[in-house]
């Protein structure tokens, strides 16, 4: 009777240990370490997304850039939390209408204040994941513009005397016969999707306009100068 006792526990610990042998060959190896806080407090930061996504905290997350106000750039960043199917969702419909109108437009969402990252490694590869749920949401707001244009939007925010305006429809910008006119243009043609509205130009100090439009479906309060400038 004690021997069959023995030759069940024995069993027990082998099965353990084949379980455990499986789990580590079927979940994907994470490696995390502590959250830290990158940017500046009175600055802006931009996640642009780049079409690709990771299954992460058992969902899809979007993966892209992420620009400084000092102008350097995370790559392979993942923007985990609120709004995270929404930036799925908005870059799938930049891109479809960048295949309609013969655009060039790419959408891009900007954060007031430092964004709070953690560095991950999974399956060897490392990830800079923005933690969402931790940024206010009025401290958050979409926009798109030329996509070669995107650093230097995020520049012109974070530069003193920058302001925003909205173009009237039979603004001469509409017709200027450059880069910047065309850019103006599109930005107002791309409002045939909901959820996006194009017309606004950012002007800085030395006289030079960036066209943008914005998403309405991510914006916060402390962008109402961007979302509602005056005309």
């Amino acid at each position: 009777m004690v021997a069959l006792k023995y030759v069940i526990v024995g069993v027990v610990v082998v099965v353990v240990v084949v379980v455990a042998a499986v789990l580590v060959l079927v979940l994907p190896t994470l490696h995390r370490v502590p959250v830290q806080y990158v940017g500046s407090q009175n600055g802006y930061e931009a996640f642009v997304p780049n079409g690709q996504t990771i299954n992460y905290n058992g969902h899809t997350d979007p993966v892209g850039d992420l620009i400084l106000p000092n102008g350097n750039t995370i790559q392979n960043a993942v923007w985990d939390g609120q709004y995270s199917s929404t930036i799925i969702q908005n870059h799938e419909q930049i891109v479809q209408l960048n295949n309609q109108l013969n655009g060039d437009m790419q959408d891009f969402y900007v954060i007031k204040g430092q964004v709070p990252i953690q560095q991950v490694t999974i399956n060897g590869q490392t990830y800079y994941v923005i933690e969402a749920d931790k940024i206010n949401p009025a401290n958050i707001a979409g926009f798109y513009t030329y996509d070669k244009w995107v650093p230097n939007f995020v520049a012109a925010m974070n530069t003193p005397g920058t302001y925003a305006a909205g173009l009237p429809g039979n603004s001469p910008v509409f017709q200027w016969e450059n880069l910047t006119g065309t850019v103006a243009y599109q930005t107002s043609l791309y409002n045939l999707i909901r959820g996006f509205f194009g017309g606004y130009i950012l002007v800085q100090s030395n006289g030079t306009i960036i066209p943008y439009g914005i998403n309405t479906n991510i914006f916060g309060a402390s962008f109402n100068s961007y979302i509602n400038p005056s005309s």
